[in-house]
């Protein structure tokens, strides 16, 4: 009884600690000064320092400032990207409960065809033929990992639709789609927001790379991808902070949504929902 209190709580500080830093980049991004953003020739590839934390590259820019809109810009393409995904997702779970087993097993078709390429591959061809910047990655993560979560919702509708609530609406000549909102949906949502969570690390990353490689966002963003990619040709004359501290950023906000994707997963488990 103890250690599940303790767990609990547990759960609680760190899914706030999470919320609390994802709010305090997201209006930091937006309150802070942007001239550090200038050029500054006369402070060019200054070393960390208490002026600038993460010191200044080759134009004189304060990398922390860079850094902290970076994050931000990866923040909001991550989670449209994902919240696109999760909506694909779930559209073709209700198509399948509401549709028919017809329209099921061509779900579960589609599913299995995205799962078979590798997204990261579809990924770059999709920000390719789009032409690249936010909206090329937005799309191109959102069409390519729906199918993981669409799995998952897809199983979970199966399940649902043998409830015995949704056979007595059934026999009271309810509808499909009437059953579909009114019974499974409510118990989808829980579902689509840990995808959601669990979706924008993945996002994030993906624009990151994508970027890096030059078929993501415009150069002329401060994006975190760009950063690292502009500050590997600088590494061999020992500008080590130009990398260092973005990409331990970076790694610091993805790894914050999957600690709160994972307690947010463990709320809804129905195998801790009794344990109190």
């Amino acid at each position: 009884m103890i250690k599940r209190v303790h767990y609990r709580h547990r759960l609680w500080i760190t899914s706030i600690a999470a919320i609390l830093l994802l709010l305090t980049l997201y209006f930091t991004a937006y309150g802070i000064n942007p001239s550090g953003l200038a050029t500054n020739l006369n402070q060019r590839n200054l070393g960390p320092s208490w002026a600038h934390p993460f010191g200044t590259d080759w134009l004189g820019r304060d990398m922390l400032t860079r850094t902290i809109k970076g994050l931000a810009l990866s923040l909001q393409v991550g989670v449209a990207a994902g919240a696109s995904s999760v909506v694909i997702a779930g559209i073709l779970g209700l198509a399948a409960a509401a549709m028919g087993n017809v329209v099921d097993r061509v779900v579960a078709w589609i599913t299995d065809l995205f799962l078979s390429v590798p997204h990261l591959v579809t990924l770059l061809l999709i920000a390719f033929v789009l032409g690249g910047g936010a909206k090329g990655i937005i799309i191109g993560v959102a069409l390519t990992h729906w199918p993981s979560l669409s799995r998952v919702i897809r199983a979970e509708v199966l399940q649902l639709r043998t409830a015995p609530y949704v056979a007595m609406s059934r026999n009271f000549g309810k509808s499909r789609w009437w059953i579909a909102i009114r019974h499974i949906t409510p118990h989808l949502l829980p579902q689509l927001l840990v995808g959601l969570i669990l979706v924008v690390p993945h996002a994030i990353l993906h624009e990151a790379s994508i970027t890096f490689i030059g078929m993501g966002l415009s150069p002329h963003e401060p994006a975190i991808g760009i950063i690292l990619s502009e500050s590997m040709r600088y590494l061999s004359s020992g500008l080590w902070w130009l990398a260092l501290f973005p990409g331990i950023c970076l790694l610091v906000l993805v790894r914050t949504f999957a600690v709160l994707g994972e307690n947010l997963k463990q709320w809804v488990d129905p195998r801790h929902a009794h344990e109190e």
